[in-house]
């Protein structure tokens, strides 16, 4: 009998391993009469790395916001590792979805805004600790353990101690890093980690984010303004234009030959502005 039952259960799990990671189904997102997202489509694939360029207002961190439920969406669906996000099944049907669920299918999710968001009465370490406790109901002994871990592999092993304002902007993120990763999400969101830094500090932020891809089984969406990191880093760079992708494609094929004028034009304003 159990023979019976193994091609199915790998089929079932060649099934799930197939379906997107995160899926937009006809997301709109406005505010009042401006449109920042229309009707958007796009599917992430599991462990992809995706980046996500164009010009401000594009809806680019809108994109982000809207998947981390900090924005409610006007219209459309979201779906998370196969779980619908803002909306739950019951009797064969779709409903607006709880709190308790939301909770559930975002806490897959983590993500790293532009500015810091540390805590600033807490060192390095109690900021890593604090969600961890909190939510995921851990043990401070565990949380701890794995705090000290993740700020290690961010390279920050000797600044556990350290508050926020004792270290500097780019060590700042890197903890912001840590502390995302300590809650196990399967999708890390990243929303122009390196704005707010100087030139010079914006590397060792994006060399924690290259291993993260490298290292880890995480699903990834970046919205950047570095062409030459997303042109390294991504498996696929989507092009926003007034709340819709205009252009996608693997960035070997994106930067070397934009089809799209808006996205020729884009691109052409970036090179002059470098």
């Amino acid at each position: 009998m159990k023979r019976d039952l193994d091609p199915a259960l790998g089929q079932l799990a060649e099934a799930q391993h197939d379906q997107p990671m995160v899926r937009f189904r006809g997301v709109t997102k406005r505010y009042g009469t401006l449109t920042v997202l229309d009707e958007l489509d796009l599917d992430i694939a599991r462990n992809e790395k995706v980046a996500i360029i164009g010009p401000s207002g594009s809806g680019k961190s809108t994109l982000l916001r809207v998947l981390m439920t900090l924005d409610p969406l006007t219209s459309g669906m979201i779906e998370v590792d196969g779980e619908p996000l803002t909306h739950m099944r019951r009797n064969g049907g779709l409903v607006p979805a709880n709190d308790r669920h939301v909770r559930a299918v975002r806490s897959k999710i983590g993500m790293v805004f532009q500015s810091f968001n540390l805590f600033p009465h807490m060192t390095a370490l109690q900021n890593t600790i604090e969600a961890p406790m909190r939510t995921l109901r851990m043990s401070r002994r565990d949380a701890v353990e794995r705090a000290r871990e993740l700020l290690s592999m961010v390279g920050l092993s000797n600044k556990c101690d350290h508050y926020p304002s004792q270290l500097s902007g780019g060590q700042q993120q890197r903890v912001a890093i840590a502390r995302a990763l300590a809650m196990r999400p399967k999708v890390m969101l990243f929303d122009e980690v390196t704005s707010a830094l100087d030139p010079e500090l914006c590397g060792e932020v994006l060399n924690v984010v290259r291993r993260l891809g490298a290292e880890h089984n995480l699903t990834m969406l970046m919205v950047t303004h570095q062409m030459g990191f997303a042109k390294e880093f991504a498996d696929r760079v989507c092009f926003f234009s007034q709340g819709k992708i205009i252009e996608q494609a693997p960035p070997q094929q994106f930067f070397a030959s934009p089809q799209h004028e808006r996205t020729q034009q884009f691109l052409r304003a970036v090179r002059e502005a470098t």
